[in-house]
């Protein structure tokens, strides 16, 4: 029996011959994600413990804002090619990587007034306002505001990025020309305008999402889209609204590190929708 166990216990288990194998000439975990570029990157100017959790939250979100973008583009690119089923997945997709930012607020938020007070001089005049990534988001989803390019005149690179996408169809334009195509009656101004214009809301577009709403069998594919839309609008308000109320539990209603209105600006934007009509016909319903 003694030597039956020793005979076992020496047979590799489970896994363990890849735990022993050379990776010296092959590509490692870390090397395939960048791990030390990743992990190298949250420098606390402060030296302050909570500094380290105000870096990583923010770090994490403009990761998730890159594959929200990643995601946009391409569903953007397969609606305006009349390809309406392969856009639910992508977005789908968005609004799980929403309620990963939404639960980021409530991480942040266990850091207190006094904590953030330690090291937020550290911070300079840098704000989240100045996110480049968001900005893109919200350019996406219809919400151009031609003005805000001014923070990025510095960096050539981030303003021709943002500049070109402020002249882009949004999300909304391209689902709206989706209508149409479907031979759904929709007023030409929408179907080409200077994208650069903050969208607002049509009655013409809003009968054509009522006649998708009236006949969902035979529009089942521009009703699917349509509530897809209505998930992202929802989770990003629900985004804003955790944002406000983490500021205000963190700084109150002081002025923001790089100069914007704090809890205020937060106030204002939170109620805003991107896909207007797409709310306005459930009264009419």
């Amino acid at each position: 029996m003694t030597q039956s166990k020793k005979h076992a216990s020496s047979q590799p288990q489970a896994g363990e011959s890849s735990i022993h194998q050379d990776f010296s000439k092959e590509m490692s975990y870390g090397d395939y994600l960048q791990l030390d570029k990743i992990l190298n990157s949250q420098t606390r100017l402060s030296g302050h413990h909570d500094e380290m959790l105000f870096i990583i939250i923010h770090q994490a979100s403009e990761l998730w804002m890159k594959l929200i973008l990643h995601e946009l583009e391409a569903a953007r690119r397969v609606i305006q090619q009349n390809q309406l089923d392969a856009a639910f997945k992508m977005l789908a997709r968005v609004s799980k990587i929403q309620q990963q930012l939404i639960q980021s607020w409530d991480v942040l938020s266990t850091l207190t007034p006094a904590e953030y007070m330690e090291f937020r001089s550290s911070l300079g005049r840098s704000s989240g306002f100045q996110s480049y990534q968001n900005r893109l988001i919200e350019f996406m989803l219809g919400n151009k505001q031609a003005k805000v390019l001014a923070v990025y005149e510095h960096e050539p690179e981030l303003f021709a990025q943002l500049n070109e996408a402020l002249h882009a169809p949004s999300l909304y334009d391209a689902s709206i020309q989706a209508l149409s195509l479907r031979g759904i009656e929709v007023d030409p101004a929408c179907l080409q305008r200077d994208w650069s214009q903050e969208y607002q809301e049509n009655d013409s577009v809003r009968a054509a999402w009522l006649t998708v709403y009236q006949d969902v069998d035979q529009y089942w594919d521009l009703y699917e889209l349509a509530e897809k839309l209505v998930d992202i609008d929802s989770r990003q308000q629900q985004w804003r609204f955790n944002h406000m109320t983490t500021v205000e539990r963190v700084i109150g209603f002081k002025t923001g590190t790089g100069g914007s209105s704090g809890v205020d600006y937060l106030k204002r934007v939170v109620a805003q929708r991107y896909f207007p009509e797409l709310w306005s016909l459930r009264t009419v319903l």
